[in-house]
């Protein structure tokens, strides 16, 4: 098991919750991933980072797998304006690669805000990770483990 996936492990039993993790092959976008759960593109929730150019600090927009962050939206909910993280930002922040950057455990704090839509489902899906490894949680539950603010930042 790698480092990463052990970290959300231990994230997800610190905040008492019973972890559902999964591996899915080959599940390189949003709608690979419910096709390999069989469940809806929207319960996929994609780990979005931007770059605060003011704070110099990643931010974490947590979307449904079908919308897409409006970048003037997401630049009000952060409060200043984003530029796009590279790699090796999102790695030092986060501890996680891109492709399976988790919503929790992070080496690092990080600011994060949730898209409305997951609300929609009792269980929705989030990268545990690694880029084949998704864990299951209720929306709520994932609202308060990873210190998200609720905000509409979709186009």
């Amino acid at each position: 098991m790698s480092k990463s996936l052990k970290r959300v492990r231990a994230a997800l039993e610190n905040a008492g919750v019973e972890p559902d993790i999964r591996e899915t092959h080959l599940a390189r976008t949003a709608q690979d991933a419910a096709n390999a759960l069989d469940c809806s593109v929207d319960q996929i929730a994609k780990s979005i980072i931007f770059l605060g150019a003011t704070s110099g600090q990643a931010i974490l927009f947590l979307t449904a797998g079908g919308n897409r962050v409006d970048p003037l939206k997401a630049e009000r909910a952060a409060g200043e304006p984003l530029s796009k993280a590279d790699a090796a930002l999102i790695r030092t922040q986060t501890g996680f690669a891109i492709g399976g950057v988790s919503p929790i455990g992070h080496l690092n704090p990080i600011r994060a805000f949730i898209d409305h839509k997951l609300f929609d489902f009792d269980i929705v899906w989030a990268a545990a990770g690694t880029p084949h490894h998704v864990f299951g949680i209720k929306p709520q539950v994932l609202e308060e483990i990873s210190s998200a603010q609720a905000y509409d930042f979709i186009s």
